[in-house]
């Protein structure tokens, strides 16, 4: 195991974490890797799926912004417009926060129809002196999730760096087969043994504060999304729905009782994915575009599970085992990481390589064996819980409207919780037994990104994105 659950947790800005938290990370790299050399000039060339669908996805903005030494995971979402807006308004780029350097649209090059060979979300970057001299130069993937990958990386050896990682960690897996015997062999459950793996690189202590403060962002994310309301950015004149929805739940169910528990799941979904949508401060979970199904499965699981300290005040579904509301947070993020392990490693969690399956189904079965896991499901219920979900996300295109993540990116998340919540309690009336196995829904869904067309791969060239009028 090589990807750790702070990996696929991370703090960022919408609205993609391929498309803009990754670049924003490759720019801010690029910017280390010159270091102290002052660069004159700068070029960026923007291949694939981020030059096709940059613009809706701020993509192009968010290199600038990392160029300016910027990451995601600090930038405040007024400190991103401000320093977007007084570039394009100066034609000033103040490289790394020291240098300014003159530039302009002519220095960003975009190249839909050109795919490099390891991804379509690729950009290079290159810094010239005064002399026209080349300072550095670099081509960076972001391969989904805010994943970054370099080509020098490529170039150099990254598989062995992958092992060497995978051989530190005490209860190394690679496939579900694998962490099933791990679980069978050691007796942990799946979230102990991503936990024992997880504290081969920090404390239990850290990693347990860790978790709770990203569901404590993730928690931000949706009052900050409620307090809003009007028209989402982007031209498409979509409304804010999570506003007035949150307004009519508080008069119609103040106390949260189980019939409306599905009204509750959609406004999380909702709200975590229009904030994204407004390029504010979200949780990749894995991925920006499928931002809303984790928080909102874990605000089931936190209020609607009798076990669950403070859960399921009137009614609910009842867990097997009894625990604080931090323990069922950190339970669930560890399981649904270790899941997310699985998808990261044999398929991808990018829309622009397999499709929003690869995004919002993944997300669906992470949350489904996360749910799983706090309703004290076995390791072949979480198993199944995860296989459920993804089964029935498979073929999920991505094409959304315009480039932007509104249409049908906000709803989709919505409609995927209700898919996980499904999933974990049909593996729960089970015993564990079933036909499909995770890795063969994997890679399933693995190979149907692989044959799905490109115009259903996150270009806006297929799909919704091309048969509904833009308004």
């Amino acid at each position: 195991m090589t990807v750790s659950v702070f990996d696929l947790f991370k703090v960022g800005v919408g609205p993609s974490s391929s498309h803009t938290v990754g670049p924003m990370r490759a720019a801010a790299r690029f910017v280390q890797l010159v270091g102290d050399r002052q660069p004159a000039a700068l070029a960026v060339d923007v291949f694939g799926s981020l030059a096709a669908t940059g613009a809706g996805h701020r993509t192009f903005d968010a290199i600038l912004a990392g160029l300016e030494g910027c990451e995601p995971d600090r930038i405040q979402p007024d400190d991103f417009a401000e320093r977007t807006e007084r570039i394009e308004k100066t034609g000033v780029l103040r490289f790394g926060d020291k240098w300014d350097i003159e530039f302009s649209e002519k220095d960003m090059v975009k190249r839909p129809l050109t795919v490099l060979d390891h991804h379509t979300n690729a950009l290079t970057i290159q810094a010239k002196d005064a002399d026209g001299g080349v300072i550095a130069e670099e081509t960076y993937y972001s391969v989904g999730g805010g994943f970054v990958v370099s080509q020098s990386e490529l170039d150099g050896g990254l598989q062995e760096e992958a092992e060497e990682e995978r051989a530190e960690a005490p209860y190394p897996f690679t496939s579900g087969a694998e962490l099933v015997e791990q679980c069978r062999t050691s007796g942990l459950e799946v979230w102990q043994v991503m936990l024992e793996n997880e504290k081969a690189h920090r404390s239990e202590e850290e990693i347990r504060a860790g978790l709770l403060h990203i569901y404590s962002v993730m928690e931000e994310c949706e009052r900050n999304s409620v307090a809003r309301d009007g028209i989402l950015p982007g031209g498409l004149n979509v409304h804010r729905r999570a506003h007035k929805w949150h307004q009519r739940l508080l008069q119609e169910d103040p106390e949260r009782r189980p019939e409306y528990y599905q009204e509750w799941v959609n406004l999380v979904a909702l709200a975590v994915n229009e904030e994204n949508a407004s390029a504010g401060r979200v949780v990749t979970a894995p991925t920006n575009g499928a931002a809303g199904i984790i928080p909102a499965v874990m605000f089931y699981a936190l209020n609607y599970v009798r076990g669950v300290e403070g859960g399921a005040r009137h009614g609910g579904i009842n867990s097997e085992i009894s625990m604080s509301r931090d323990e069922a947070i950190v339970r669930f993020m560890l399981t649904a990481g270790a899941i997310g392990v699985l998808y990261k490693e044999r398929a991808s969690i990018s829309g622009a390589e397999v499709g929003c399956q690869g995004e919002v189904g993944s997300a669906s079965s992470m949350a489904a064996a996360g749910l799983a896991a706090v309703l004290g499901g076995g390791v072949m219920q979480v198993e199944n819980a995860a296989e459920i979900a993804m089964e029935h996300n498979l073929g999920l295109t991505c094409d959304p409207i315009n480039g932007l993540v509104q249409i049908p990116c906000i709803e989709r998340n919505a409609i995927a919780s209700g898919k996980a919540i499904n999933a974990a309690k049909m593996a729960m009336w089970g015993d564990g037994t079933h036909r499909v196995s995770l890795d063969e829904v994997i890679a399933t869904m693995k190979a149907t990104g692989e044959d799905m067309m490109d115009k259903y791969k996150e270009t806006a060239t297929g799909g919704l994105a091309v048969n509904v009028v833009e308004c």
